[in-house]
């Protein structure tokens, strides 16, 4: 119930009302089905063995009337449901993106890209699954089941009690399939995710791969995650199938107690045609509930393994966070120093009470073997992580009590690993000031020495460049980068 008291908090309230209106219509359209069985009852016992056609008419445009307006109702409750469940969807996965936004770095060392686009994906949709389907057909099932129960024992207790005295039997089988289920469903669904992983990881790296000639290589990797995931798919549908027949068998056996204990009450006068018809038409509506219990049961587990994957997110916050006395500086002259600062990756120890400084307008260049903490440094300086002791100071002002938006607006970072999204030129250096001016977009690209080459191509500044610059030399790609940093 918290996952669905979760999902309902992130509808707009505005909705609450139509997905409300939409389970009752699908409550009311359940009830309706009584109402046809009970006019057949009175075709058979007042028209046909009465040889009465008088009230014919009137009966078969009532039982029209009552087809077509719950087929219009059905339509509506659909529309009702579509709209708040896809409304919920993007509330979900606009959450979700925000969210991700404002993770601290660390958070993305732990989580595979992959997994997480899955979470945004996949995942979402179960939840909006829950809200356009899983519900309204609990609720038709359970209220078509109650009503029905107790019309037909309002019409002949016998028989409606043999009807329904195979629902204890459901019940434990049942219970006996919930177990174990949810552990097989997480599983799965930790399979969808390794296998996104990979072929995410993959494509990312097409080149490197193509480079080393390892297409096959990967090829056979990716299946070994896509054949585990086909292998937990089929394990739960084995496991739903070695209990599908006996709850066929129950549903089945509904049918043969109407005919047959039917059969036998109304040569006995225990009923009339009429009310035998009533059990024959509505017996459907005791076994498919019955029937409907399987697949609910899946897909309920499926939303809650979903369902709690979001969540983790949804509830997830950054371990970097500003100081509650967090102050602002107007003037930064941009003096740097580390005193005696150490950090490690987790359990990994890369600084070890690393103590420099660097005065404004110096030139200080940090060298060292790989793994031995530059890159460390400049993500420190960044608040990308959080020191484990000592002090990162600029101007003397201690960067822990600085808002982190205020540190990083101070810096100008190119990375080794360029980066550029697929958009236009124009687009890809004005990232870090959207409402920069067409002269400032071109002096900092001058200012970067790319102009020339950005002037060389198809479109100029409005040229599109596929994702992460595929266009563009590894060169053109770093110009472009340094362009944005001036800009900013």
């Amino acid at each position: 119930m918290e996952n669905i008291k979760w999902l309902w908090g992130v509808m707009d309230k505005r909705y609450h009302k139509w997905h409300i209106l939409g389970l009752i219509i699908s409550a009311v359209t359940s009830l309706m089905l009584l109402i046809n069985p009970y006019l057949t009852m009175r075709l058979m016992d007042d028209v046909i063995v009465a040889q009465n056609p008088e009230p014919l008419l009137g009966l078969l445009l009532a039982m029209l009337i009552v087809k077509v307006t719950r087929e219009g109702l059905r339509y509506l409750m659909v529309v009702l449901l579509e709209h708040s469940s896809q409304n919920t969807l993007m509330n979900l996965r606009m959450r979700l993106f925000t969210r991700l936004q404002y993770q601290d770095m660390r958070f993305f060392d732990i989580h595979r890209t992959g997994d997480l686009m899955t979470r945004l994906s996949a995942d979402t949709d179960w939840c909006r699954h829950f809200l356009a389907y899983i519900d309204y057909v609990a609720v038709d099932s359970i209220v078509m089941f109650v009503s029905s129960s107790i019309y037909l024992f309002s019409v002949n207790w016998k028989l409606a009690l043999a009807m329904v005295c195979v629902t204890p039997l459901l019940m434990i089988i049942t219970k006996v399939y919930s177990k174990g289920a949810r552990r097989m469903f997480v599983d799965m669904r930790d399979k969808m995710s390794d296998m996104n992983a990979k072929a995410q990881e993959n494509i990312a790296a097409n080149r490197v791969v193509k480079a080393f000639a390892r297409e096959e290589y990967e090829e056979n990797r990716f299946d070994e995650r896509s054949r585990a995931f086909r292998d937990a798919n089929l394990d739960i549908n084995k496991r739903w199938l070695s209990f599908y027949p006996f709850i066929e068998i129950l549903a089945n056996a509904m049918t043969l107690l109407t005919v047959f204990f039917g059969g036998y009450l109304m040569i006995t006068d225990g009923m009339t045609a009429g009310e035998l018809t009533i059990f024959t038409q509505l017996a459907w509506t005791l076994s498919v509930p019955m029937r409907q219990l399987g697949n609910l049961l899946n897909d309920w587990q499926r939303f809650i393994t979903c369902s709690n994957k979001v969540m983790e997110i949804e509830v997830s916050r950054p371990e970097i966070v500003d100081s509650s006395c967090a102050v602002n500086h107007d003037h930064i002259e941009g003096a740097i120093s580390f005193e005696h600062v150490s950090f490690a990756y987790g359990s990994q120890p890369v600084l070890s009470d690393v103590t420099f400084s660097a005065k404004p307008g110096q030139t200080v260049a940090i060298m060292g073997p790989t793994g031995s903490g530059k890159t460390t440094l400049v993500n420190l300086l960044m608040r990308f992580y959080d020191i484990d002791s000592g002090r990162i100071s600029i101007d003397g002002y201690d960067i822990s009590e600085t808002s982190r938006d205020d540190v990083r607006a101070l810096f100008g970072m190119v990375l080794q690993d360029t980066w550029l999204k697929a958009g236009t030129i124009r687009e890809n250096i004005a990232m870090g000031k959207p409402e920069a001016t067409e002269e400032e977009i071109i002096a900092a690209a001058k200012q970067a020495h790319a102009h020339s080459f950005i002037m060389r191509l198809p479109q100029g500044y409005d040229t599109v460049i596929g994702e992460a610059g595929a266009e563009l030399s590894a060169g053109q790609k770093q110009l472009l980068c340094i362009a944005r940093v001036m800009l900013c």
